[in-house]
């Protein structure tokens, strides 16, 4: 289908330190807006019930110079590692879908995945994709005017919705929920799987792996994702036919590694081509059906700890660095205190003051903990 509907996307360098080609962003600019609030209070609204997280934006957390020093570190010993998961699921996607795909990243933690699958596709697999990077709030659903765009310019049954990893299947959930509306409602019909670098949580059928392991983009903030803030959905500015907004922060220009982790896993597709289409036969071959079991492991901690919701709850590396970054913690649990990939963790947790816990049995490599402030 083709045909004007809906705003126009947002494109770099006007919108986001992504080229134009490798990603467009559905979304409304609203980097003139103050929409800032101080890390405890904003957590102090959101429990009390008194805000929705997606209305305002933290205060991004600049890390210094130590720890971007680590995340150079970090993004070098793991390139390989990410470039293999993203060739992994990229040629799963195209073996189960076909060619004829366009890839749907959920903003912010799933754009550079889906711009990494697209050069995979494009590079090794002599495909070029489109791409999109639309928005998606826990308990709000996904953005309906950006599927209605996708839907006029795109075949919606051949859309593959892509994100960074799972923790324990929030996103996944809220994903399917979404679509079944839309679609209830009228809209067309899209394919709910979910393609991730990681499914630790055992959560979807399609990934690059379900190890537990950093990927270097949950490491940093806008910075690593295109100097684009977090999606914001707050009525006051967000009108029928919007789309969901996002702040472009230009002015974190001199900090931006966002091209050059996409840059740094690019080179190494090289170093895993030869071993991606075995970890693909094995995938295509086993039983990838989603068990749940992280979250079941996360009600069990929420129990253990006597925590008043999951949403407080955070497993897994990617989860568990976000709640530091931009959360108020109250404490990390690590199945191995000394594990080489959680150093950011560890430095980030003694900056702001938070107990790291050993727990050997844990479920996943580590969990954060978001402390109750109400």
């Amino acid at each position: 289908m083709t045909g004007p509907i809906g705003p126009d996307p947002l494109t770099g360098p006007d919108f986001g330190s992504y080229a134009a080609e490798e990603v467009a962003w559905l979304l409304k600019d609203l980097s003139h807006v103050n929409l800032e609030a101080g890390v405890a209070e904003r957590e102090r609204r959101i429990q009390a019930g008194d805000a929705h997280y997606a209305e305002t934006l933290p205060i991004e957390y600049q890390p210094d110079a130590e720890y971007r020093e680590l995340f150079e570190k970090v993004l070098q010993d793991s390139a390989i590692r990410l470039a293999r998961a993203v060739g992994t699921v990229t040629e799963l996607v195209l073996a189960e879908r076909g060619r004829d795909i366009t890839l749907v990243s959920l903003a912010r933690a799933g754009t550079p995945v889906g711009v990494l699958m697209r050069r995979w596709a494009r590079e090794v697999a002599g495909a070029t994709l489109p791409h999109y990077a639309v928005s998606i709030v826990r308990d709000r659903g996904i953005d309906a005017t950006a599927l209605d765009y996708i839907a006029a310019h795109h075949d919606s049954r051949n859309v593959v919705f892509v994100d960074g990893w799972t923790g324990k299947g929030a996103i996944a959930r809220e994903l399917s929920q979404a679509l079944t509306e839309y679609r209830d409602a009228g809209g067309a019909v899209f394919d709910d799987d979910l393609a991730v670098l990681a499914d630790p949580g055992h959560c979807v059928r399609t990934f690059g792996t379900r190890d537990d392991f950093l990927i270097a983009s949950a490491c940093l903030n806008s910075t690593v994702s295109g100097l684009v803030s977090r999606t914001v959905l707050n009525d006051t500015l967000i009108g029928p036919g919007d789309f969901h907004g996002a702040k472009f922060y230009a002015h974190l220009a001199g900090e931006d590694v966002s091209n050059h982790l996409l840059d740094a896993v690019s080179a190494a597709f090289a170093d895993v081509r030869e071993h991606v289409p075995g970890d693909v036969e094995k995938l295509l071959r086993g039983d990838r059906t989603p068990t749940w079991d992280g979250w079941k492991s996360v009600e069990a901690i929420r129990k253990q700890y006597g925590i008043s919701t999951v949403n407080f709850v955070k497993p897994g590396v990617g989860e568990t660095t976000r709640v530091l970054l931009r959360r108020v913690p109250w404490r990390v649990l690590v199945r191995d205190l000394d594990a080489p990939e959680h150093a950011h963790i560890r430095l980030l947790a003694a900056a702001r003051s938070v107990p790291v816990e050993e727990v050997p049995d844990l479920a996943y490599s580590c969990m954060g903990l978001i402390k109750d402030v109400t």
